[in-house]
């Protein structure tokens, strides 16, 4: 499984002082993108990231936050085309928040506005939208940006909480993918959790309750259908196998 901040080589703070001439321009592709096979989602994000995408709950026994698998193979996103563009029907919103990130200060909580100054589109030439103007306040593509990252935010706390639930109730187990590689052997994938059905039928009435009214039991239904998507996937790897022999 991929890391969180897998995509991000930095995260400087977005400031006027070293930021004030800085332009992104954003060129349409995920080169970005191309080395991961996992990225984080949110739970406003389970719907429309089931359509054609796997969820699943990466971590720990102890700590768990849920992702799209996006390749069955160790670092390789079967979503990019041979040009970097996105070839399913959903783009995560953690790639679509790229280059911006929120960093937490451990001490006090506060959260401040970085950009990945090594992204290539990130650039002092005026090419694409600039970060501040001319006296350095922020520009209404910044302000675009903060406020997609602060929903962002807003619900990784959210998704934070129904992961503890899931936690506490005990209901997740870990769980593996059955596929074909590249060289026609069966193959598995393994080191994530999925919600166990047996489990989730023994929740008591109450807490199911609380699960329905706040939308979390249409979570869990959600994320369990999303692994009808692995033979989406499989299908994508040998696509995109055959595609890259065909090229050699």
């Amino acid at each position: 499984m991929a890391k969180q901040l897998l995509i991000y080589d930095t995260a400087t703070p977005v400031n006027p002082d070293t930021h004030r001439d800085v332009s992104v321009k954003m060129a349409g592709t995920y080169a970005f993108a191309r080395n991961v096979n996992s990225v984080p989602i949110v739970a406003a994000e389970f719907l429309a990231a089931a359509s054609d995408c796997v969820i699943v709950f990466a971590g720990t026994a102890e700590a768990v936050f849920p992702a799209v698998l996006l390749g069955l193979e160790p670092d390789h996103n079967e979503y990019l085309d041979d040009q970097n563009r996105w070839s399913g029907r959903y783009v995560p919103a953690f790639l679509r928040r790229y280059p911006f990130v929120f960093a937490q200060n451990p001490e006090t909580d506060q959260l401040t506005l970085c950009i990945d100054d090594t992204f290539e589109g990130v650039n002092t030439d005026g090419k694409g939208e600039r970060l501040f103007d001319s006296e350095g306040a922020r520009s209404s593509y910044l302000e675009a940006q903060l406020s997609f990252a602060t929903q962002y935010q807003n619900q990784y706390l959210r998704t934070k909480a129904f992961c503890d639930r899931l936690l506490q109730l005990d209901v997740l187990e870990p769980a593996v993918a059955n596929f074909t590689g590249d060289d026609s052997q069966p193959r598995r994938l393994s080191g994530f959790f999925r919600i166990s059905r047996e489990k989730l039928k023994k929740i008591s009435p109450e807490v199911l309750g609380q699960m329905f009214h706040n939308d979390e039991l249409e979570l869990c239904y959600v994320h369990l259908q999303s692994f009808n998507n692995i033979e989406t996937l499989g299908i994508k790897l040998a696509a995109n196998t055959a595609k890259g022999q065909s090229l050699q």
